[in-house]
C-alpha cells in the first residue's frame, strides 16, 4: 500500500499518462517556473527585514476637544469615586 491505499503501479500509471498527455518539454517548463516561483518567494521573505515599532518617546498631542472630552472624563470619574466612598 501506498499514499491513502494508492498503490505505487497506479501512481506510476497516473504519472505516465500525464508525461503522455504533456510531453516532457512542457512539464519540464512548468517545473522550472514553479521552482523559479518559489525561489523568488522564499528570497522576498529572506529580503524583507521584520520593522520595529517605533516607540514614542512622548505622549502623543491630543486636539483641544480631547483634551476637553478628557478633562469632563476625570470629573465623571472623581465624582464617581465621591460616590462610591460614600
Amino acid at each position: 500500500m501506498g499514499f491513502g491505499g494508492i498503490s505505487i503501479w497506479q501512481l506510476l500509471i497516473v504519472l505516465a499518462i500525464i508525461v503522455l498527455l504533456f510531453g516532457t518539454k512542457k512539464l519540464r517548463g512548468i517545473g522550472s517556473d514553479l521552482g523559479s516561483a518559489i525561489k523568488g518567494f522564499r528570497s522576498s521573505i529572506k529580503d524583507e527585514e521584520p520593522t520595529e515599532p517605533a516607540v514614542p518617546d512622548e505622549k502623543p498631542q491630543q486636539l483641544p476637544k480631547q483634551q476637553e472630552m478628557s478633562s469632563e472624563t476625570a470629573k465623571h470619574n472623581a465624582a464617581n469615586v465621591e460616590k462610591d466612598k460614600l
